[in-house]
């Protein structure tokens, strides 16, 4: 859902401006200060157009996680901003990260190069997601996709993978809650659908006249 708050984070990007959005959305400069103060209500077309300036569909790959590969942070260069960004078709929430799978031992639900779409910060205690898939760093610093399971004791756990041996007794320091995923055949689609758009909007803001 689009709501007026995600468009003022948008807004505090380098470079997104009131002016740059009303130019995407094909409006007067002043129908988009009406949106703050609720004069003017957001359009079902404009959502589209608005996500699209702002990226609020971009979310950042914050490197890979290991499906049968073990995957150590420290080794893998990543960058803050990480490895790049993914744009999915809706809005998500500021508060997500993405990673590649690397690895083939969580077939045939998840295959090497998906991205995982996962909640930055964990919300949940451990103990809610006994018998789910997640990603998660373990205190050693290895991230992995794997299904928890409650291990001998408290607070270990087990994590099961479909097509490899469990990892035993070890301990999570962080849980990412997996809210999307997306098949890597989709990510390319994905990826030329939003190059049309992206194009398609350039054309139509260089000859559109200005909407109220």
């Amino acid at each position: 859902m689009l709501d007026i708050k995600a468009i003022e984070r948008g807004l505090q990007k380098p470079g997104k401006t009131k002016g740059g959005l009303a130019a995407a959305m094909g409006v007067r400069a002043g129908a988009v200060s009406e949106l703050f103060s609720g004069i003017r209500l957001i359009k079902a077309s404009e959502v589209p157009l608005i996500t699209e300036y702002l990226g609020l569909n971009a979310v950042p790959i914050m490197g890979r996680v290991g499906a049968g590969a073990t995957i150590e942070p420290e080794h893998e260069q990543v960058p803050p901003e990480g490895l790049g960004e993914v744009d999915l078709p809706f809005p998500m929430d500021e508060e997500t990260i993405a990673f590649e799978v690397a690895g083939d031992s969580m077939l045939p639900k998840y295959e090497n190069g998906d991205i995982i779409v996962v909640f930055r910060n964990q919300r949940h205690p451990l103990s809610s997601f006994y018998g789910e898939e997640a990603v998660v760093r373990l205190k050693s610093g290895e991230r992995y996709l794997k299904t928890i399971e409650r291990g001998k004791t408290s607070p270990l756990v087990n994590l099961k993978s479909f097509n490899a041996k469990p990892i035993n007794g070890v301990k999570l320091e962080w849980i990412g809650e997996i809210c999307v995923t997306l098949p890597r055949g989709q990510i390319e689609r994905l990826k030329n659908k939003a190059t049309r758009n992206r194009r398609a909007a350039a054309k139509a803001v260089g000859g559109r006249t200005w909407e109220k």
